[in-house]
């Protein structure tokens, strides 16, 4: 699989570190209940089709990406920099 860093080109995904889903929100660590917490951690969706990831371009820029990847295909619809989502985000 290639992913195409916004930085560097198309890359091989083995420069690229893989987080997990680009959307969940963190629960207010002060105000949060522990089992908030824990299923913050640790439960996840295992979605097959269209999923939103982080990736971190650790051999390469060392930006975090989001990329927009379908998990049945590996087809990639979409990379952009994390940092521009969460600009927009507080826009």
């Amino acid at each position: 699989m290639r992913i195409t860093c916004p930085h560097c080109g198309a890359r091989d995904a083995q420069e690229f570190s893989y987080l997990g889903a680009a959307d969940p929100q963190r629960p207010d660590g002060m105000a949060a209940s522990e089992a908030a917490m824990a299923n913050y951690v640790y439960q996840r969706d295992n979605p097959a089709g269209v999923h939103r990831e982080l990736w971190y371009h650790a051999a390469g820029c060392h930006a975090w990406l989001v990329v927009t990847r379908d998990t049945r295909t590996h087809m990639i619809a979409a990379v952009e920099p994390a940092k521009a989502r969460k600009a927009g985000a507080a826009a």
